[in-house]
């Protein structure tokens, strides 16, 4: 996944409240084990008709929608069953920031562990946001602070280990690999103690 430093973008306006993971990816097409293609299936049944045709008043299907990189959202988003496949969905159709007043824990994890940053802010920041679709918005994952079209600079927080892996575009296994040289330097050590205590003593 890319890395997520500075992202200057206008937003898409999704105000519902309880938007659950069923509504962002339908459960029948979670049979995919990989990531490439879900954007297309992204709120599948608010986006297209019976005939699988786009419904011109969702806002995603709105020209003024595309290429939005910000998606905000009601109260409680992400609830429902929990499944990777969502925050999949979301940051293959090209969303790498989902602004709410509150987000569903597990919907929360799975985002920060896929190059999705859940982003909470107060709730008359939140109803600036809802009425101005479209609001360029710069979010500043160093400093953590979302700047408004008016200026005004919002504070938010990530967890450490999860705004390092955002800010270097790595998961946790990427992590883990990363510290291979440290890991094996430390069983090296672990296994010399082990038998020097292991060595019976002579003379």
């Amino acid at each position: 996944m890319a890395p997520l430093k500075t992202l200057r973008s206008r937003t898409a306006v999704l105000p519902a409240a309880n938007i659950d993971t069923d509504q962002i990816i339908p459960a029948r097409f979670l049979t995919t084990t990989t990531r490439e293609g879900l954007g297309e299936h992204l709120f599948a049944d608010w986006r297209y008709d019976a005939r699988g045709a786009p419904r011109p008043d969702f806002a995603l299907n709105r020209p003024e929608a595309q290429g939005c990189q910000i998606l905000v959202a009601g109260r409680n988003v992400g609830c429902g069953s929990s499944r990777e496949h969502a925050p999949w969905a979301l940051y293959d159709y090209g969303f790498r920031a989902v602004v709410s007043t509150s987000i569903a824990d597990i919907f929360k994890n799975n985002s920060l562990k896929n190059g999705l940053l859940p982003i909470v802010v107060d709730a008359s920041t939140h109803a600036k946001l809802v009425a101005t679709p479209g609001a360029e918005l710069t979010v500043s994952l160093e400093a953590e602070t979302v700047t408004l079209a008016d200026g005004t600079v919002v504070k938010f927080s990530v967890d450490p280990f999860s705004r390092y892996c955002l800010l270097n575009g790595i998961d946790e296994l990427q992590f883990l690999l990363s510290q291979d040289a440290d890991i094996h330097a430390y069983e090296t050590t672990i296994d010399g103690k082990s038998e020097k205590l292991a060595s019976p003593r002579t003379g």
